[in-house]
């Protein structure tokens, strides 16, 4: 596909961000208990009732908009229970389509519906590949900040692989945009920086914790390392490409593996499908091996990923981490 045309498609992206972000401000406005009850327990994740305001708009939105000569496939969580593949212009045959779109509408549902901190909306494209598709095939990416009730700016980034990212602030109550520049940070060391195991839940915190101490006593840089659980990939993802986190690791999947755990409380790919939008910031976003992430898009596999704001980081910390994870 012609550059021209990768662009158009990261367009796409970022207008029906803009709509799922307009379908959740409209929400927070209403108010209410339904946004944080629980909709719907899936084979993905839990389901709350403010995803479901951004699931409707998701389905409207491709309904109208999509361009009918790029057929798509969208994977999202809550499709699950769809009895086939979800397709664009609707009932086309998935061996007919040109695309694979996975999208969270809400990535940090549970931060945002408590008014902590802002989510993300993230979505990614990549030709159809069927079933062998992968994170490595993505094309274009966008992820959309989700601001809380009271926050009236938000970031929306975007890219087509190889090419510049598109970074813009966004005043919710005027539209205004105002270009920005990301900059991850050029530090050498997370002394005296934020840098983070994810440990978001119960289930195999003591396993990461332990891990974490052991990496951290063996790059020797003090007791000065600040940790931020940031429950969401998206936002640790803007975190590392904005400067203000140098590390991040999450291995709750290997964590899962050797406790034997059942939990669903896992990164899943569309969770991670904007780390290009990272990497082409300068950051490095790798498997915990050191291996470039090639999990299918689907809602169910579990990833673990490591993120280093730049490759020196990534040189001085992935084979340490490594040696840790043996």
């Amino acid at each position: 596909m012609k550059a021209a045309e990768l662009d158009r498609a990261r367009r796409l992206l970022c207008q029906l961000q803009d709509v799922i972000r307009d379908s959740v401000r409209a929400a927070q406005r209403r108010g209410g208990r339904k946004l944080t009850r629980v909709a719907a327990v899936t084979a993905a994740d839990t389901i709350y009732g403010i995803d479901k305001i951004s699931e409707q708009a998701v389905l409207t939105w491709f309904k109208k908009n999509w361009p009918r000569r790029w057929p798509v496939e969208l994977v999202m969580e809550g499709l699950e229970e769809s009895a086939g593949p979800v397709t664009f212009p609707q009932g086309t045959p998935l061996a007919q389509t040109v695309f694979k779109c996975i999208l969270d509408p809400i990535d940090g549902t549970r931060g945002l519906m408590y008014e902590k901190r802002s989510a993300w909306s993230l979505a990614a494209l990549a030709p159809q590949r069927g079933p062998k598709t992968n994170l490595r095939d993505i094309m274009v990416a966008a992820m959309t900040e989700l601001p809380t009730a009271k926050q009236d700016i938000g970031d929306q980034l975007s890219v087509v692989r190889g090419g510049r990212v598109c970074a813009e602030r966004i005043v919710g109550r005027t539209g205004r945009r105002t270009k920005f520049k990301p900059q991850p940070s050029r530090a050498k060391t997370v002394a005296h920086g934020f840098a983070s195991f994810a440990k978001f839940f119960p289930a195999g915190k003591a396993w990461l914790a332990e891990r974490e101490e052991q990496l951290w006593r063996a790059l020797g840089d003090g007791g000065e390392i600040f940790d931020d659980q940031y429950l969401s990939s998206g936002g640790q993802l803007y975190e590392l490409l904005m400067g203000h986190d140098r590390f991040i690791a999450d291995l709750r999947p290997l964590a899962r593996a050797a406790l034997r755990q059942r939990t669903t409380l896992l990164c899943h790919p569309y969770d991670i499908c904007t780390a290009l939008i990272a990497q082409e910031c300068g950051c490095v976003i790798t498997a915990p091996n050191g291996q470039p992430l090639d999990t299918v898009l689907d809602t169910t596999t579990p990833v673990a990923w490591v993120g280093y704001a730049n490759p020196a980081l990534a040189r001085r910390i992935g084979s340490k981490l490594r040696r840790v994870l043996r």
